[in-house]
């Protein structure tokens, strides 16, 4: 073997943003479940807000009156509500984010295990 000048690499280049990918699927999967358990907690709270409107009403009564019982009726869950949509729209964020990440990163090998094997499918198992 002969030396040359130059530096030769030994393995390809990484990525620089091996830490953003490294993060982005469990960002994605994470950002993903807690959008589910919004979406469910506030269809939750919209058919309780209706089951307690409908009840109020029942005894002739309008839930859009302006009396101190049909507003407290009304703001019963907005903590819940508002809570729940920022948490959706935070986890929407954090998965949207994440899923961008990992499609501009597709194609790269981030951890340096790719030696050039060979694919195997399943009638090279099986023996066919």
């Amino acid at each position: 073997m002969t030396d040359s000048a130059g530096s030769q690499p030994s393995e390809p280049p990484r990525s620089t943003n091996a830490d953003l990918v490294k993060f982005a699927r469990p960002a994605l999967i994470a950002g993903s479940a807690v959008a589910v358990v919004c979406i469910a907690l506030l269809v939750i709270i919209f058919f309780l807000d209706t089951f307690n409107a409908t009840v109020y009403s029942v005894g002739g009564k309008d839930i859009q009156d302006a009396t101190d019982e049909a507003r407290d009726i009304r703001g019963l869950y907005a903590g819940a509500r508002i809570g729940g949509i920022i948490l959706l729209v935070i986890s929407l964020l954090a998965a949207i984010g994440a899923a961008v990440v990992l499609y501009l990163r597709r194609g790269t090998t981030t951890d340096g295990t790719d030696d050039g094997d060979e694919d195997v499918d399943f009638e090279d198992l099986a023996g066919r």
